[in-house]
């Protein structure tokens, strides 16, 4: 798994891509290959530095996140233990690389709060 966040402008106000990828076959080291390169699910959470300033921007951009994390690590009515414990660690570093990579301080206790209660 791995995550890109790209800039670019949208008027006066910069927008932020998040791009989350996600693999059952292992982990993909950043820098050894770029989205263009590896073939795994991916999706875009799109937000705004404004966004990162209230706390319902926080709250709905860590919804978001989580969200994407369960769709590029899908489930798929897993039913053998070791491959839902392989979905989960998708998904957990999937959300953890996200909220390094945005490096804010609100969404980063967000989700130490949510780490903390599972």
């Amino acid at each position: 798994m791995s995550h890109v966040i790209s800039a670019g402008t949208a008027g006066t106000r910069a927008k932020f891509s998040l791009l989350l990828l996600g693999s059952l076959a292992g982990v993909v080291a950043a820098g050894t290959a770029s989205a263009a390169d590896i073939d795994v699910p991916s999706l875009a959470v799109k937000y705004s530095q404004q966004s990162l300033a209230t706390d319902s921007g926080v709250q709905d951009l860590y919804r978001r996140i989580t969200l994407a994390a369960r769709k590029v690590c899908p489930e798929n009515s897993v039913r053998d233990l070791s491959m839902q414990r392989q979905v989960e660690q998708c998904r957990d570093e999937a959300v953890a690389r996200a909220i390094r990579q945005i490096d804010n301080s609100r969404l980063a206790a967000l989700y130490a709060t949510h780490s903390k209660n599972g």
